[in-house]
C-alpha cells in the first residue's frame, strides 16, 4: 500500500486525475493526502468536489481556507464576489447540500503515526508539537460539525488576535487556530501571525520569517506536508513538505510518495 500526498487542487480536475494516473493511484489498496484547498479559482470545482468525496476512505483531505469560504457562501455568511464565480456549480447542483455537508466533516489536521507525518494545509504554530495541533484542530472541527457551525463560519474571518495564548477562549481562540491551520505563511520574531505577505520568504521584510523557520520549533521532529504557499513552490526536505506548485496558474500540479524512505515526486502540467 502506497501513501501519496498531492497539492492544493483548487478546481483543477482534469491535472488531478492525470497525476493520479502518473502514481498509478489504486483506490482499494493506496491512500492519498490532500492538503487541502480542493475549490476555486479553477475551472471545475464541483466535478474535483464530487471526485474526492467519490475517492471515500481511500482519501485524507484536510481544510483550506477556500474550502472554508465555499461552507461561508453555503450559510450565507458572505457575498459572493466575481472571484468566486467558479463556485457557483457547487450550489446549482442537486447534490449541493450533500456535499457542503462532507466537506464541514473534513479535518484541519491529520497525523499518521507510522509516518511521523502531520498533514496541514498552511502549517502549524512554532509553539504546537503535533499533538497540541491535532487538539486545536478538534476544536474547530468539533464546532463546525455542531449546531452552530453557521456562528463560526460568520466570526472566522479577521487577522486578529495575532499571538497565540492559551488564555484565548471562544471565536477569538478559534479563529487563531483556523489561521494558523488555512492562513499562516509568516510570522513576527515574537511569533505573532502576520499576513501581509504571500511571496517568496526572501523577499519578506527582515522582522518577518515563515512559519517553519522558527528555530527549535515544538513540532521539531514531525514531518509537516502543506500547500497554500504557491510563491514558495516545491520544497522537499526530510521535516518539510511543500506541496502547492501553482496548478491553478499553469505551473505544475505536485504529488510525493511519503511511505518510502527517499521521497518520490511527480508532477504534471497546471491548469492551462
Amino acid at each position: 500500500m502506497a501513501v501519496y500526498a498531492i497539492g492544493d487542487l483548487q478546481g483543477c480536475y482534469d491535472p488531478f486525475r492525470k497525476i493520479l494516473d502518473a502514481i498509478k493511484f489504486d483506490p482499494d489498496e493506496d491512500t492519498l493526502w490532500l492538503t487541502g484547498d480542493l475549490v476555486n479559482r479553477g475551472p471545475k470545482s464541483l466535478k474535483t468536489l464530487r471526485y474526492v468525496k467519490s475517492l471515500g476512505d481511500s482519501v485524507i483531505t484536510v481544510l483550506g481556507n477556500h474550502d472554508l469560504h465555499l461552507l461561508a457562501l453555503a450559510a450565507g455568511k458572505v457575498r459572493y464576489r466575481n472571484r468566486f464565480e467558479s463556485l457557483q456549480s457547487v450550489f446549482k447542483a442537486s447534490d449541493c447540500d450533500e456535499l457542503i455537508d462532507w466537506l464541514r466533516h473534513r479535518p484541519l489536521a491529520h497525523y499518521d503515526k507510522s509516518l511521523k507525518t502531520l498533514l496541514v494545509h498552511a502549517g502549524t504554530h512554532p509553539q504546537w508539537s503535533a499533538k497540541k495541533t491535532l487538539a486545536r484542530a478538534v476544536e474547530v472541527e468539533e464546532a463546525l460539525r455542531g449546531d452552530q457551525h453557521r456562528v463560526l463560519l460568520g466570526k472566522m474571518y479577521g487577522n486578529t488576535p495575532a499571538r497565540w495564548s492559551g488564555g484565548l477562549s471562544g471565536y477569538k481562540r478559534l479563529r487563531f487556530i483556523i489561521n494558523c491551520l488555512t492562513r499562516m505563511r509568516m510570522v513576527t520574531k515574537k511569533m505573532q501571525l502576520n499576513f501581509s505577505h504571500s511571496n517568496a520568504p526572501f523577499r519578506a521584510r527582515d522582522n518577518l520569517v515563515p512559519w517553519y523557520g522558527v528555530e527549535d520549533a515544538a513540532w521539531s521532529g514531525t514531518r509537516i506536508v502543506f500547500g497554500h504557499w504557491s510563491a514558495l513552490g516545491l520544497i522537499v526536505l526530510p521535516d518539510l513538505i511543500s506541496l502547492d506548485t501553482g496548478c491553478v496558474w499553469g505551473r505544475q500540479l505536485t504529488a510525493v510518495r511519503l511511505d518510502k524512505r527517499v521521497t518520490r515526486v511527480f508532477q504534471v502540467e497546471g491548469q492551462a
